[in-house]
């Protein structure tokens, strides 16, 4: 799907559907959608009352036809499914699309439909329920996982645009979020009421951002790939010690990163660095 921050890039649309149009649905390549050029449309007006769509309500439903093999490639890189979504919780980066994709066919097969509560994933089996909060400002949804995608570097799921409104993402284009999913027994979600967020307390930490690019079971591997990164990158470089697993890790991490702008820009100079696909962090 899309990352709003993005321009649009048409030539993705054509050659997905000639390609992987069953599995990808509305999804979107690196380097898709922005925000100037997506959301609200005069030809797919909202609703009277967003704040009134409820959340999605967990159910037992059979897995789609579509959308859901062992693994599929997307622009060269192999993504593989879940069998289940039980137990899946995941912090990361969440984005949205809207009146670009309204209409269009999803990996599920069920026509997108940017003011219902619904969202795109990679690896969830579709499809699945999930609770989604934003980090920054303790706002939940819960959405129905219907669609493929974001296909965009270090983005974890990609949001309805009711859903991205709700969790109040929608100006700045992307979030910090948590994802967690649900069963069809799990208490019955109410919706969420879009309020003025209080004023956090000074003992409050607002959730950082970080990229780790690996970890290390000899704390002198991970010290001087510490020192090379900050003489390259010129940025804060972190050593984090998990003592938690039978053999000490020493996880390298670049941050913390003030936005998800900047951690796109070092995730290419990372690249240009010889280190691919970084892991996003967030505590």
């Amino acid at each position: 799907m899309i990352s709003p921050s993005q321009p649009v890039i048409m030539l993705y649309r054509t050659m997905f559907y000639l390609g992987l149009v069953i599995l990808a649905g509305c999804s979107s390549a690196p380097g898709s959608r922005s925000s100037q050029s997506d959301g609200v449309s005069p030809y797919h007006p909202p609703p009277a009352d967003m704040a009134a769509i409820p959340d999605a309500t967990p159910r037992d439903e059979p897995k789609s036809r579509y959308g859901n093999p062992n693994s599929y490639v997307v622009f060269g890189k192999r993504y593989h499914t879940l069998s289940n979504s039980q137990g899946y919780n995941a912090r990361g980066i969440a984005s949205w699309y809207g009146s670009k994709f309204h209409g269009q066919r999803t990996s599920s097969g069920e026509p997108y439909d940017m003011y219902a509560m619904t969202a795109a994933h990679k690896s969830l089996p579709l499809p699945s329920y999930v609770r989604v909060t934003n980090l920054r400002n303790n706002r939940s949804v819960v959405v129905k996982v219907n669609d493929r995608g974001p296909f965009h570097d270090n983005r974890l799921i990609d949001l309805s645009y009711t859903a991205a409104w709700k969790l109040g993402i929608i100006g700045e284009g992307t979030g910090l979020v948590e994802v967690t999913a649900l069963q069809a027994d799990s208490t019955e979600p109410t919706p969420t009421r879009v309020v003025a967020t209080p004023a956090r307390q000074k003992t409050q930490r607002l959730p950082e951002l970080f990229l780790q690019v690996g970890a290390f079971g000899d704390s002198q591997n991970a010290q001087r790939l510490k020192q090379r990164l900050e003489e390259q990158l010129k940025t804060s470089v972190l050593i984090q010690g998990d003592s938690a697993v039978a053999k000490r890790v020493y996880r390298v991490q670049v941050g913390p990163i003030a936005s998800v702008e900047l951690a796109d820009h070092l995730s290419q100079r990372l690249s240009q660095l010889g280190i691919e696909n970084p892991h996003v962090v967030i505590r």
